[in-house]
């Protein structure tokens, strides 16, 4: 499966600090359970990519503008 695959798999998706200082990403479903712990620059890169992922997605989904006579 890539990144561009679609999938009937659902899953729950919570982020918050943990009291070690790091940034969970934590992933629970069915047959899933993955934390995934960052240290915060790491969390901000992370940050980072999924605002320009998103930038890019609405660019995608926009509708081209037609010519104006």
């Amino acid at each position: 499966m890539g990144i561009n695959s679609e999938s009937d798999i659902s899953a729950n998706l919570q982020i918050g600090p943990t009291t070690a200082g790091m940034v969970r990403i934590y992933v629970a479903g069915d047959g899933i359970d993955l934390p995934l712990d960052f240290d915060p620059e790491e969390a901000e890169e992370i940050a980072d990519e999924l605002r320009g992922a998103a930038q890019a997605a609405r660019k995608m989904s926009e509708k081209p503008k037609g010519k104006k006579r």
